[in-house]
């Protein structure tokens, strides 16, 4: 192909795209640099598609450039994290970030983060403080510990105690509570990486308190207690309850930590689900450390609470791995709010989305998912049915547990709506159920994103079309 007769030399030049009042327009909103980059991209594109003879040959292409690159510029400010709507009837979803925050916390976080805060320092003496004074007064009142502090997560709590209390010692751990964390995190890899050497007692399904006595040694530092908030044992099972086990340690002169998981602070705020272990019932028992996740059923940000008896935590917080694990001021900020609502329980159910979500009663549910139906327009209606389905918590919490709930069940494609949701600002996430396309109302907030994500689907549903526009 000769010089005149190639495609590519008919492409605009950059100072001649960058010349025009178009690309002035998004000179000023994007900056001379930023629109330069996008520009070069498009362009070298285009060359690679004319090159492979995919793009039809012609010589005005100036306006479709710059539009390419005003898309290009488009899809790298939005937001890599955004919200969604969560329609797939998990209240604690892992792959949606867990529990959405209470307003209380929303707005401390807001008002602590757009400033300078006393994350370190006392303002009453005028002194460095400690940033987990913000929080361990609250865990001290709520659970009867006598310490607090908090870290990034429940495997953080793990690996801070394993590796001051227990490093290159013995870890007691019964057979039946070795899990797996999500993310394919197992606690005995865990227990090995934070240094301590482990020593798995009793059987899958049977530990019994002879097993912890007959496995402790002077090499023994630490017996850990791992609740099943992730997983469930069934049948000819036996457990050690966590006060033999205290018993055992108090004779023995070795601490006990009980991981609680799922941290549900008080009993009665999920009354559709059975009675889960407290934080509070744990230190009565006398565990020296209990360890909980603050974004499960708490309903707070992600965290690792430890707290309990001061002569181990305090040994913690001496731990060089303690700087390492630190939370930041806006999780010490979303995490105080959230602890104080549960000054008064009543208020802890109403205003904290995940207990609000887990205590609606399914009629509730489905009379959203009703009244909401009854508004789409006649032609997106039809596709729409009213149906009884099954939440789950999720979260690694009340595993096999089935929460009745409702919502609707979409008779179309299941992949084509799956995707126009999808694709959506916000998205609307749902699941695919006997080869439909199903929203679960209780995971959706009334009056909210319930109210957005009807009008989402009644729009795709009514016209045809992509959340966008583009014809589907």
């Amino acid at each position: 192909m000769s010089k005149s007769a190639d495609p590519r030399r008919d492409l605009p030049s950059l100072d001649r795209l960058l010349s025009t009042e178009t690309a002035a327009k998004s000179i000023r909103r994007w900056g001379r640099p930023a629109l330069t980059d996008a520009l070069r991209t498009v362009v070298s594109e285009f060359r690679e598609q004319l090159d492979a003879g995919t793009l039809e040959i012609r010589q005005d292409r100036e306006a479709e450039i710059l539009s390419a690159a005003e898309g290009y510029l488009e899809r790298l400010d939005r937001p890599g994290l955004r919200p969604v709507l969560n329609g797939t009837g998990v209240v604690l979803h892992t792959n949606l970030g867990r529990a959405p925050l209470p307003r209380a916390a929303l707005d401390r976080v807001m008002s602590v983060g757009r400033g300078y805060c006393n994350l370190e320092l006392d303002l009453e003496r005028g002194e460095r403080g400690d940033r987990y004074d913000h929080c361990s007064e609250w865990i001290r009142r709520l659970t009867g510990s006598e310490d607090a502090l908090i870290v990034n997560n429940t495997a953080a709590a793990i690996a801070l105690t394993v590796n001051r209390l227990a490093d290159r010692k013995q870890v007691i751990v019964s057979r039946g509570e070795l899990v797996e964390i999500g993310g394919s995190f197992r606690l005995p890899e865990l227990v090995r990486a934070s240094g301590g050497v482990l020593v798995e007692v009793g059987t899958t399904n049977r530990t019994r308190p002879e097993d912890y006595t007959n496995a402790l040694g002077p090499h023994s530092a630490l017996m850990l207690k791992v609740h099943p908030s992730n997983y469930r044992i069934e049948g000819f099972t036996e457990q050690t309850d966590l006060s033999d086990l205290v018993r055992i340690g108090r004779q023995a002169s070795v601490p006990v930590a009980h991981d609680l998981g799922s941290g549900l602070l008080m009993p009665g705020l999920v009354p559709l689900l059975p009675t889960e272990p407290t934080p509070a019932e744990s230190v009565s028992d006398g565990a020296d450390l209990v360890m909980w996740s603050g974004d499960k059923l708490l309903g707070g940000p992600q965290a690792g609470i430890i707290h309990g008896r001061l002569e181990w935590t305090s040994r913690l917080r001496r731990s060089p791995m303690l700087r390492a694990f630190r939370v930041d001021k806006l999780t010490l900020a979303a995490l105080e709010a959230t602890l104080a609502l549960y000054a008064n329980p009543d208020r802890a159910a109403a205003e904290i989305p995940v207990l609000a979500r887990l205590a609606e009663p399914a009629e509730s549910v489905r009379a959203r998912a009703e009244r909401l139906q009854q508004g789409l327009e006649p032609a997106a209606r039809g596709k729409v049915q009213v149906v009884d389905l099954v939440s789950l918590v999720g979260g690694g919490t009340f595993p096999g547990e089935q929460i009745p709930s409702a919502g609707w069940r979409i008779d179309i494609s299941c992949r084509d709506i799956e995707e126009s949701c999808r694709a959506a600002d916000p998205p609307l996430i749902g699941r695919i159920e006997d080869d439909t396309f199903v929203v679960d109302f209780r995971t959706l907030s009334p009056y909210e994103d319930d109210v957005a994500a009807a009008a989402l689907i009644g729009r795709v549903l009514a016209v045809g079309e992509h959340p966008s526009g583009a014809s589907a």
